[in-house]
Formats: structure tokens, C-alpha cells, sequence
């Protein structure tokens, strides 16, 4: 199907409260994901791996770190016009308020859609660990005739409490919302699930533009809670179906439809372990559908004497002897003679002296670990600097103010 022309926001602000202390000093979609990434990189990925190279990265709190990945990591192309990832922090037109809110971040900066003058314009999130063929829910709308189209995941229907629910009819058409129901409105065609919204969306423009104008007058500034419920009622909104959504590449023993939103310590370690074993959950290596930016300086690693299981170790990384189980080793650690990590993230430029015991932990960028600690082995494991997430799992903040 041939494609409109289409104009790409991805809404990259949030303070990612619940992910302290990763986030006390960087925003959430520039947290460190896996071994080369982060967090923003899976949306990003995703739009250029679906050939949608205009995009504009709206960005607010504690934006600097995120603003360089994007300049040293993701320049498309200087000579082509259309092809561009550009950071936009608020442009307070309004008055000297930062972003209110999701429609209110887009409202800011409606002269940029006046001026591309898409014909789609496509606003998604920047938070969340997926793979998504974009084009498939643009075909989906076009096929729809519709004015709002809204990706939407089906889940237990004992699950979607905690969700925002999108009620629709038998041919996907919205008919209505529910804010975290107790009581959720099953999908049509499965009473064991239901339909939540992920937050991405894909508007004609026109539509749009007209929705942020009423909005404004109204001082509301939210897609979800008042864009898209006051737009029900012409009829054209539809929840294109996540779960129908075909990636080339997938391996046969990987989640179908995996989508997780790390906005918790908890999440946000379990999304980790979700990449490891022979038949991961989430399996990184797929040519197909890869996660960029995939370049790095880093030397190789350098690995003396050690016994690594399960375990993912980026570039850069040098082992003297230690054990590694079940952990993520991210760029540039050092990591010396007898020392055991277990259940566990070392971000980059890390340093883990001898005879260091690490387990059930996050260790965030450029700390030094002394010679003998051990943490993750005492339920009263308190000491200065070290956070205790309420699911138990030890994070110990970055040290200094680089990215």
C-alpha cells in the first residue's frame, strides 16, 4: 500500500519518577538499556526500521544526557531533507511553562506540523522495550478510513485494571474509555481480555491540529484523558491490535507481542532478565529488526580468567577472574580477581574491586566498588548511598554528572 507523507513526534520528557535514583540525574528514555543502549533507542529503532525518517524528539526534564546520545548516535542523513532526528525541548509559546501534558508537549510545537505539512502525523512514546512494525498501523488506518488510530494491547482481563481500557466493537471501532476499571470491559471477540492503550497514536492531521486548538481553549492538555474521549463520538477512532503487529526475524520462542513498560526498578531489572538464556523472552540479536545505534569505540573485551553464565558483556568490558551469573555488563567495567556478581546490571565505566560480592543489584554508571563489599546478602543491607527499591533489589546511584 502506498503510504502518505508522515511526520513523527516522539514524546521523550518524562521524569521517570518510579525509576529513582536511575533517574535522578537524566530523564527516563535516557536511561542505560542492556548492554549498548538506551532506553529511547527501542522507539527510535523501531520508526527508522519502518522507514519513517522525519521525526522530532520532544524533550523537558534533565534532557542533557539524552540530548547527546542523540547527537553523537543519531544522525540520519545530512542530504536528505526529510531524513532527521530533531531534539525539541519546550518552546513555552504559551507563557513560561514547561510541557502540561502529552497533547499539550505536541500543541507547543504546532507550527512544525503546519510547516512539514504531513499528511499523517504519528505520536508515540519514548519509554517502553518493544519491536513494532509502524507501517502495518498506518495501513491499518488508512484501510479504516480513520481519523485517530490507537495502538492498543490486549491483556488478562484481571490484568487491565491497572491500565487505561479501550472499548471497542466488533470492527475495532472506540466507543469508549475506562481509566484503571475495577471493572474492565473484555475485547469483543475474547471475554478473557482486554484492549489497553499504549500510548502511540497516528492522527490525520487536520484532525489533529482542530483537536489541539479545542483543547487548548478548553485548558486541557492530556491525549488520554481528553483528546481522544472528546473524539469518540465522530465515530472514526480505532485500536489497531499490538498482538497482530509481524516482525521479521522473530524467533519462535520469543514472547509474542513483547511490550514493557520499565518505569519501575522492578520492571526495569525484570526487562533485563527477560533478554538472557538460550530462548530468551526478548532475543536483541535479530538482523532484521535491529536495535540501533549498534556502533561502538569500545575496545574488545578483554576476558582473563573467568566463569561467565547467562550473562550479556558489552564491548570495552575487562574480567581479570570473577564468576558472572544471570547479569548484564555494560561498556568499559572492570571487574578484578574474586569477585561473584549474581542477578545483576553494572552500567558503564563501572569498577568492582577484588573480592566483591554483588547480588540482586543495579549498579549505575562510573562507581567504584571497594575491595571486599558485599551487598544483596543482608535484608537490612542499608548504607550511605545505596537504595533500596521496596522489590528489594540494591541500586547504587551513578557518581558524578556525565550521561
Amino acid at each position: 500500500m502506498a503510504h502518505p507523507k508522515v511526520l513523527a513526534f516522539i514524546l521523550a520528557g518524562g521524569k521517570g519518577e518510579r525509576l529513582f535514583p536511575l533517574t535522578a540525574f537524566r530523564s527516563k528514555p535516557a536511561v542505560p538499556f542492556g548492554g549498548r543502549y538506551r532506553i529511547v533507542d527501542f522507539v527510535l529503532s523501531n520508526f527508522i526500521n519502518s522507514q519513517i525518517y522525519s521525526i522530532y524528539l520532544l524533550v523537558q526534564y534533565k534532557s542533557q544526557s539524552l540530548i547527546e546520545h542523540i547527537r553523537k548516535h543519531w544522525v540520519l542523513s545530512p542530504i536528505v531533507r526529510d531524513h532527521f532526528i530533531a531534539v525539541v525541548p519546550p518552546q513555552m509559546r504559551m507563557g513560561p511553562e514547561w510541557f502540561q501534558g502529552t497533547a499539550d508537549a505536541v500543541f507547543q510545537n504546532i507550527n512544525i506540523i503546519q510547516q512539514q505539512n504531513p499528511e499523517l502525523v504519528i505520536i508515540f512514546g519514548a519509554d517502553h522495550i518493544y519491536r513494532m512494525d509502524i507501517r502495518q498501523m498506518i495501513d491499518f488506518h488508512l484501510e479504516k478510513g480513520a481519523d485517530v488510530t490507537v495502538a492498543a494491547r490486549p491483556v488478562p482481563i484481571e490484568e487491565a485494571s491497572a491500565f487505561g481500557v479501550i472499548q471497542t466493537d466488533s470492527e475495532h471501532r472506540i466507543v469508549g474509555f475506562q481509566e484503571k476499571p475495577a471493572e474492565p470491559t473484555a475485547m469483543p471477540d475474547d471475554p478473557e481480555r482486554a484492549y489497553v492503550s499504549m500510548g502511540n497514536y497516528i492522527f490525520n492531521r487536520d484532525v489533529l491540529i482542530n483537536a489541539l486548538l479545542e483543547a487548548q481553549a478548553k485548558k486541557q492538555n492530556d491525549f488520554g484523558a481528553h483528546i481522544l474521549p472528546d473524539l469518540v463520538k465522530t465515530g472514526k477512532l480505532f485500536a489497531y491490535d499490538f498482538s497482530k503487529n509481524r516482525i521479521p526475524g522473530i524467533k519462535d520462542y520469543e514472547e509474542k507481542g513483547y511490550w514493557r513498560d520499565v518505569g519501575t526498578i522492578r520492571a526495569f531489572f525484570d526487562a533485563h532478565m527477560d533478554m538472557l538464556g538460550e530462548k530468551p523472552v526478548f532475543e536483541l540479536d535479530n538482523s532484521e529488526w535491529p536495535i540501533y545505534p549498534s556502533g561502538q569505540k569500545a575496545p574488545a573485551t578483554k576476558i582473563l580468567r573467568a566463569e561467565i553464565i547467562n550473562s550479556m558483556i558489552a564491548e570495552g568490558v575487562t574480567i581479570k577472574n570473577a564468576v558472572v551469573k544471570n547479569s548484564i555488563i555494560r561498556t568499559g567495567v572492570v571487574i578484578e580477581d574474586d569477585v561473584v556478581i549474581e542477578d545483576a546490571i553494572i552500567m558503564n565505566n563501572t569498577i568492582i574491586k577484588k573480592g566483591s560480592r554483588l547480588r540482586n543489584i543495579i549498579v549505575d554508571k562510573m562507581n567504584v566498588i571497594k575491595e571486599g563489599t558485599k551487598i544483596g546478602f543482608d535484608p537490612d543491607d542499608e548504607r550511605f548511598g545505596l537504595h533500596i527499591d521496596k522489590s528489594g533489589i540494591r541500586v547504587i546511584p551513578r557518581k558524578g554528572w556525565t550521561s
